[in-house]
């Protein structure tokens, strides 16, 4: 019998496609004050890498964080979010993170 070290690798597979798409999609124009408060606290690069890192943590592979920048980045209904000058600054920082965290892990 083999041990499952990563038992909601899915899950959190999936988190992490959610947590980037979030926070690249930003704001909406007509936010309620409670939702421009959440996007204070919880809508920055910082929070956003550390949501990613814990993914990590639990069996999320950097490869599979690319596969998924890769597929934000190629998807049909995605690509008006992209026309966006912020939300193409933001896919730009997320995507320097990550490419620094292979380093790390590589280098």
């Amino acid at each position: 019998m083999t041990q499952n070290s990563f038992p909601m690798k899915q899950w959190h597979l999936e988190h992490v496609e959610k947590t980037i798409k979030k926070f690249i999609i930003g704001l909406s124009e007509n936010a309620s004050i409670w939702e421009k408060r959440q996007h204070k606290k919880y809508g920055t690069i910082a929070n956003c890498c550390k949501q990613v890192d814990y993914d990590l943590k639990h069996g999320v592979t950097i490869e599979e964080v690319f596969l998924v920048l890769q597929k934000i980045k190629s998807d049909e209904t995605f690509a008006p979010v992209l026309q966006n000058e912020n939300s193409n600054n933001r896919f730009v920082d997320i995507e320097k993170y990550i490419y620094a965290l292979k380093d790390l892990k590589t280098g």
